[in-house]
């Protein structure tokens, strides 16, 4: 089997030019036909620099190779991705203005994972950030979960989670952890801007440490029946929330 055998397709603007700068091996480009713009002019500039093949396609044809997510009229395959470190994250940092991050306090089961990748893809993320130790990984399941979010999204693995918050916060991101203690719900909370979205892991919640260290602590409303959620379904939910106040249409 050649590497060309095992390469994803990877979408989304962010997602093609972070991995052709990163040095992640990219067999081919395929952008949307007739689109002649600055982010599609970037995109070709820099595939023709790396001797990357790149096809004009419709979106038809996009949306067959990414099925479910937000490709934005942008695909590349791409090797497959390994979880990057703390240098990955500031080379994500240094290529995306306002950041979309998804940090996840623990999370252990490996479906929550793959579905948090998932959703975090279809928002248009820029990054999942996880503690390296006692939390899931990359691995099968977590891929297939995750049904193609897993290479279109980063996961970042970080030895020390506060410091990662602190460095973010330094670096002008406003960290916001979710809570169901806390006085303002995610509807009322603003969330455009660089932005981390922090939630804790299955049963426990956020960690004390992890809540101490965030800009602001926001609720999920509940109208009752169950007291909390899947935390695969609360991070599409605050998604989504930052992405509706972001003023997103899901056909940039």
């Amino acid at each position: 089997m050649t590497d060309r055998d095992q390469a994803v397709p990877v979408g989304g603007w962010h997602a093609v030019i972070a991995a052709m700068r990163s040095g992640r091996r990219v067999f081919e480009l395929w952008l949307l036909q007739d689109r002649d713009d600055a982010r599609a002019r970037e995109a070709g500039e820099l595939a023709a620099d790396l001797g990357v093949a790149c096809r004009q396609m419709t979106r038809a044809e996009l949306d067959a190779r990414l099925p479910g997510i937000n490709h934005q009229g942008c695909v590349a395959l791409c090797a497959p991705l390994a979880a990057l470190g703390e240098a990955g994250l500031d080379d994500i940092l240094s290529v995306v203005a306002s950041p979309l991050l998804l940090v996840l306090d623990g999370v252990q089961d490996p479906h929550n994972l793959g579905a948090c990748l998932r959703s975090a893809a279809a928002a248009g993320a820029d990054a999942v950030i996880t503690p390296r130790d006692r939390a899931a990984g990359l691995s099968t399941v977590v891929r297939k979960t995750a049904a193609g979010g897993a290479d279109c999204v980063p996961l970042v693995q970080v030895t020390n989670l506060a410091r990662t918050l602190r460095n973010l916060q330094a670096a002008g991101v406003w960290v916001v952890g979710t809570a169901a203690e806390a006085p303002r719900s995610i509807h009322e909370t603003p969330l455009t801007g660089p932005l981390a979205l922090v939630l804790g892991g299955e049963g426990g919640g956020l960690r004390r440490l992890t809540a101490r260290t965030c800009d602001h602590l926001a609720a999920i409303p509940m109208a009752g029946g169950v007291a909390s959620l899947n935390v695969s379904v609360a991070a599409g939910i605050c998604l989504f929330e930052a992405l509706r106040q972001r003023g997103a249409s899901g056909t940039v």
